[in-house]
């Protein structure tokens, strides 16, 4: 098994609503988002994908939540407070519908860092 990873980031601004602290105001975070890639053969040049394939993959599911208030957008604007593990289950589930993801090249996970320091990740397994 082979996995491969690229990093992707945006900046955006949230609040977590209900939650009993400094997170329920309006602040901003430096995301950064790593998406892991698996599978099991190589293409004729020994990759599993091109990094640079699956970095505008992530880049254009990433686009969408630059410079916003993520609050505003969609699925958050329903309620759903714009946390760490939302994103992550988000951009995982749009991640995973790009063309690249078919034969034996998978999404295995998507890690949201909201900080240096402090990150979740989503995967399906």
């Amino acid at each position: 098994m082979y996995k491969l990873k690229v990093e992707g980031a945006f900046e955006a601004a949230h609040q977590v609503e209900g939650y009993p602290g400094k997170c329920a105001r309006l602040h901003g975070h430096n995301w950064v988002v790593e998406a892991e890639i698996k599978g099991t053969e190589l293409d004729k040049l020994g990759m599993l994908v091109d990094f640079k394939v699956v970095k505008k993959a992530l880049g254009d599911v990433l686009e969408r939540f630059d410079h916003r208030f993520l609050n505003e957008l969609e699925p958050f604007k329903d309620g759903v407070n714009p946390t760490a593990e939302n994103l992550a289950r988000i951009i995982y589930g749009e991640l995973r519908e790009d063309k690249i993801f078919q034969g034996n090249v998978s999404l295995a996970a998507v890690t949201v860092f909201e900080s240096p320091k402090s990150s979740v990740t989503y995967s399906e397994a």
